[in-house]
């Protein structure tokens, strides 16, 4: 960008060639920065001020300095012209001011040296050509520097790699990647007719004005006529079966932004092998790593998952899929850039929303290395809620899909773009780029579209693994629960006698005779030492953060959702979280008077600014109606299936226009996980008894005594 604009090139060429006296034509770029910097300050004001916003800032800035050198130099206006003129340029110089106070990481554009981009020459060249200029042909045609490879992995992370020791067992076994003999390009793009324009913007645009009013979803094949993919005993539904027809014909970049609960996973887990995209990287939040290795293998038994924790000291590393939560990807970038991945699956992408964050640049910087390794690889970002503050929210996810760079589209976007035969000058332009920008790849359905495909109601577990010293300590305390039965039942089986069983053998009716007066004490004990109950009670707590956080992503996807827990200390840590994540709750509780607790269901059924509703199993579990929303979180779990069945009731009832789905947040690897399996086990009865559904009979125990008989049969070394 050129530094500054003198009066050598001549007060005519900023002028329009006309004779008015009116004070525009002195300084007629000054009305197209007044209206630009007004854009800029109602955008940070929201807070929303994205990568297109932050260039705008540094052209305005530009642009009023070199205006103001211009003006104090031309010696054809008057001094009065030239005083207001200089004071408009300080009204607009006095509204950048104030906006770098509000987002003090503008200040460093505000200086005269500061780096100009082909973007930002490109903005500048646009707006002085909108108010008359006359360029010279050097500032017209502004080409593209040549791109930076930036590595992998910067010198601030290099000392925090790890290389866990069966990741050097794999590359020791397989030295070298498998060549890609894929013939390429030789690089030289041909010029196209939209090169010289600025494009990062009205794409936005594009999108902001929802320009020509249809869904934002990719035209899909039909569903074919056989199902290939689903494994025995399982089946795709359609909807899901139409994406994976578009992987099977070739098409290997997604933004898939369905709503929860139409079955993102299991789709990203098809297509992988549909693309025989493997090995595979999936990166996802921390509370629904252990659902996703569940999900591979559900879905793709044949296929290897490994869960990466830590230093990645117990992972597979000759899996197939590599499961990573964002927060430790940062260890893992140099081993996870040269193993040759060939497909990455973003969850929750709008996690990598913020370019100034590590978490967006780890995950940007290893998919650039994807598709410098491997052509065509098979990139997936998933997210209900790609847009949550602005429309430049798209930026990082097209940039993880190799869409855009930040500053232009990518080569096949703008032959797209281009194909169209119009520019941004050309209002038929934003429906034509939304629609070229969608073709890419974006997949939006929400469950009322597919209705007929799903369910009316869906209870889908997520796993969550409590993996910090609270959780290991839960993990301890059962241990030592199941010993100290262990210890009861070897005692009366020794004052017995064994009574002829076998080698490994055990006694049931002892089990139960021990379990059962284990669950006695622990009614009579209540909550003053550790037995099941106060288990149960640790193991909610130690969820209750990881809940709430799920449930912050849903409503951000879904809207309404009520979030159901069944202790009031789990309640309240979910509120703090909710409060601290700037969404407006209702509680629904049993200290509650019935005036007061009308007044929150009213609240969340009427109010849209209320998102979640905070429920207790037991005082909202019944007669209450909030079919305003079509999710339910399950925070803890209950001890009878009837108490489940009630909690997502208050949802799924007469009126409810969407499928239901309640997501049960199960703490992997504790008790959790055998509860919720005797939970559905007692659903069966009901099934069995009142429906006529041919359902096996399972146990008449209770839920809290088969739990505590299989707390004492894993201690024993039983199945």
């Amino acid at each position: 960008m050129p530094t500054t604009a003198t009066a050598s090139r001549g007060s005519s060429q900023r002028r329009r060639k006309t004779t008015s006296s009116r004070r525009d034509d002195e300084a007629p770029v000054i009305p197209i920065l007044a209206r630009k910097v007004r854009e800029v300050e109602a955008k940070a004001q929201r807070g929303k001020l994205g990568p297109t916003n932050r260039v705008k800032f540094q052209v305005i800035a530009f642009l009023v300095r070199e205006e103001r050198a211009r003006v104090k130099a031309d010696t054809e206006i008057t001094d009065a012209a030239r005083a207001e003129l200089l004071k408009r340029l300080d009204g607009v110089a006095t509204i950048l001011a104030k906006t770098a106070a509000r987002d003090t990481s503008l200040i460093q554009l505000l200086e005269v040296d500061a780096a100009t981009s082909p973007v930002a020459r490109r903005m500048r060249r646009d707006w002085l050509l909108e108010s008359g200029a006359e360029l010279p042909p050097d500032e017209l045609i502004i080409t593209d520097t040549a791109p930076q490879v930036a590595p992998v992995v910067p010198a601030a992370l290099a000392e925090k790699q790890v290389i866990p020791p069966s990741i050097e067992a794999r590359q020791m076994a397989n030295p070298f990647l498998a060549p890609d003999l894929t013939p390429r390009s030789n690089g030289d793009a041909p010029r196209r007719r939209l090169d010289g324009w600025e494009l990062m913007g009205p794409l936005y645009k594009a999108f902001e004005t929802g320009a020509g009013g249809s869904a934002a979803s990719m035209d899909l094949p039909p569903v074919p006529e056989f199902d290939r993919v689903s494994p025995r005993g399982l089946e795709v539904m359609p909807h899901q079966s139409r994406f994976l027809e578009a992987v099977r014909l070739g098409h290997r970049s997604f933004l898939l932004a369905d709503e929860p609960g139409l079955g993102k996973t299991a789709e990203s887990v098809l297509a992988a092998s549909v693309a025989d995209a493997y090995p595979l990287l999936v990166v996802v939040p921390n509370v629904v790593k252990m659902n996703w290795a569940r999900e591979v293998q559900r879905w793709t038994p044949q296929r290897r998952a490994t869960v990466i924790s830590g230093g990645g000291a117990d992972i597979d590393a000759f899996a197939d899929v590599f499961i990573v939560n964002y927060e430790i990807l940062d260890r893992h970038l140099s081993w996870l850039s040269s193993i040759g991945l060939k497909g990455v699956v973003v969850d929750e992408a709008h996690f990598i929303k913020n370019l100034t964050s590590q978490r967006s640049q780890n995950v940007l910087a290893l998919a650039s290395r994807v598709r410098q390794q491997t052509r065509d690889p098979l990139m997936l970002a998933l997210t209900g809620t790609p847009l949550i503050n602005d429309v430049e929210d798209f930026d990082a996810i097209w940039r993880f899909l190799g869409w855009t760079n930040g500053e232009k589209p990518g080569p096949e976007l703008m032959e797209k773009l281009d194909a169209t035969g119009l520019t941004p000058a050309d209002k038929a332009f934003y429906p034509e780029a939304r629609e070229a920008v969608i073709s890419m790849g974006i997949v939006r359905r929400k469950k009322k579209d597919v209705a007929a495909d799903l369910p009316d109601k869906l209870v889908a577990d997520l796993p969550v693994e409590l993996d910090d010293e609270y959780g290991r300590s839960i993990r301890q305390a059962e241990r030592e629960l199941g010993a100290r039965l262990a210890a009861k039942y070897r005692r009366i089986l020794e004052a017995r006698g064994d009574r002829g069983l076998a080698p490994g053998e055990i006694d049931d009716d002892i089990v139960r005779l021990v379990a059962h007066g284990e669950l006695e004490e622990s009614k009579a004990a209540g909550s003053g030492s550790e037995n099941v109950f106060t288990m149960v009670r640790r193991i909610g707590q130690a969820k209750a953060h990881l809940a709430a956080d799920y449930a912050v992503q849903l409503q951000r996807s879904v809207g309404k959702v009520v979030f159901f827990a069944k202790h009031i200390d789990v309640m309240d840590a979910a509120e703090a979280h909710f409060k601290a994540s700037g969404l407006k709750a209702v509680s629904v509780r049993g200290e509650q008077t019935s005036t007061a607790r009308q007044a929150a269901i009213d609240a969340f059924n009427s109010d849209p600014d209320v998102g979640i509703a905070v429920c207790s199993l037991t005082a909202a579990g019944v007669g209450l109606n909030m079919q305003a929303a079509s999710n339910v979180v399950l925070a803890e779990l209950s001890w009878t299936a009837a108490e489940q069945t009630q909690a997502i009731d208050r949802v799924h009832r007469i009126g409810q226009e969407e499928p239901v789905t309640a997501w049960r947040i199960i703490a992997a690897h504790t008790i959790d996980t055998k509860i919720a399996e005797l939970i559905d086990s007692k659903e069966g009865l009901a099934a069995r008894a009142l429906d006529g559904q041919a359902i096996e009979p399972g146990s008449s125990d209770s839920v809290q005594l088969s739990a505590l008989m299989h707390l004492l049969r894993q201690a024993l070394g039983a199945a």
